[in-house]
């Protein structure tokens, strides 16, 4: 099994930037018609979404707002940042990696460590697992850990199986060598079997770009798209989020000796409602205590537990201490689970570009 438990760290903030366009599915005639419509939301949940449509923003111009707000916030000194991680499967460029472009843009010193890890939905709890991993040691004592996507470039406007779906966002979380923390314990898991349920087949050295690439075609009765677009094979997906969630979460608490109880919030990868629920009932957890962002940002990919956090937990979490989990699942097929303490997190308004 694979858990770690990653001890002298502390989360001191989360922030989230999301473009202003909005795209309101409400108004969403890919949907069908207004019966169609009213039952996709009521099932998903998801009511509108933030995109880069038109706007020309790409990931790293969301991460970079939402850390420099962070950083401000916290009052931090950028020459005391030692390490930034950037996660995302939307990065600006095949190379370089994202990472090294936004330590400059930032301002970060050369003596900054920069890496880019590509996960999709379980991108954050991957990611804090191994900033936190860089700090316990002390030698380096603050970090960035950059997580987002546009993913919305990638979906076909013409496939109502993945379009209506997603939002694009981008976040900072910032994170604190402390001596005697009681830092974060994970669980993680994969199953690569199931790749091809979330996949863009086209544009990677596998299957290179080619100008057939760009041919649209009817892959099922109404739904079109090309080879650089994502496909979604929502039955897999669906099956494997229901069976592989509230199993990490159960393996998470039971290899920590933790309880529900203890938990103040469970905030999970902003799937779809439907799933979502089933993952809440199966786990036996309250309802106020798992919020939600899909209506307003829908599936941001990895950055749907920071976002959650930082639009609908951050008055709760600016004061005194909280217990919280987190369980991320998606594209890879990739999960994981992270427990972890705040107290008096620096939690920024949400910023939109």
């Amino acid at each position: 099994m694979a858990f770690l438990e990653i001890k002298n760290i502390k989360i001191t903030g989360i922030a989230a930037c999301v473009p202003k366009h909005i795209q309101d599915n409400r108004e969403l005639k890919l949907l069908g018609n207004p019966d169609d419509i009213t039952q996709f939301i009521a099932t998903t949940g998801i009511a509108q979404r933030h995109t880069v449509e038109n706007d020309h923003f790409c990931t790293s111009d969301l991460c970079f707002e939402a850390a420099e707000k962070l950083i401000s916030k916290l009052g931090w000194d950028k020459k005391e940042i030692d390490c930034l991680i950037f996660v995302s499967q939307t990065p600006d460029f095949i190379l370089p990696a994202t990472s090294c472009i936004l330590q400059e843009r930032l301002g970060l010193t050369n003596d900054c460590f920069a890496m880019d890890i590509s996960l999709g939905c379980s991108g954050w709890v991957y990611g804090l697992s191994t900033i936190s991993s860089l700090l316990s040691t002390g030698n380096l004592k603050k970090g960035l850990l950059l997580v987002g996507d546009t993913v919305t470039v990638t979906k076909s406007p013409q496939d109502k199986s993945t379009y209506p779906l997603f939002g694009d966002a981008g976040t900072a979380t910032a994170l604190e060598f402390s001596d005697g923390a009681v830092g974060l314990k994970f669980q993680f898991g994969t199953d690569g079997k199931g790749a091809d349920s979330i996949i863009i087949r086209d544009g990677g050295f596998r299957n290179v770009f080619s100008p057939e690439s760009l041919i649209v075609k009817e892959r099922e009765p109404g739904i079109f798209r090309n080879n650089l677009q994502s496909y979604l094979n929502g039955t897999n997906v669906f099956i494997f989020g229901i069976t592989r969630a509230p199993k990490s979460v159960k393996l998470l608490l039971e290899k920590f000796n933790l309880t529900n109880n203890e938990i103040d919030f469970f905030v999970f990868h902003q799937a779809n409602r439907l799933m979502n629920e089933k993952i809440r009932t199966k786990l036996k957890i309250e309802p106020e205590k798992v919020p939600y962002s899909l209506e307003e940002f829908g599936n941001t990919s990895s950055a749907s537990i920071p976002l959650t956090i930082a639009t609908r937990l951050n008055d709760q979490l600016k004061i005194g201490k909280h217990q919280l989990v987190g369980c991320a699942f998606g594209v890879g097929l990739s999960w994981g689970s992270v427990a972890f303490e705040t107290e008096n997190l620096v939690c920024p308004e949400l910023i939109q570009i």
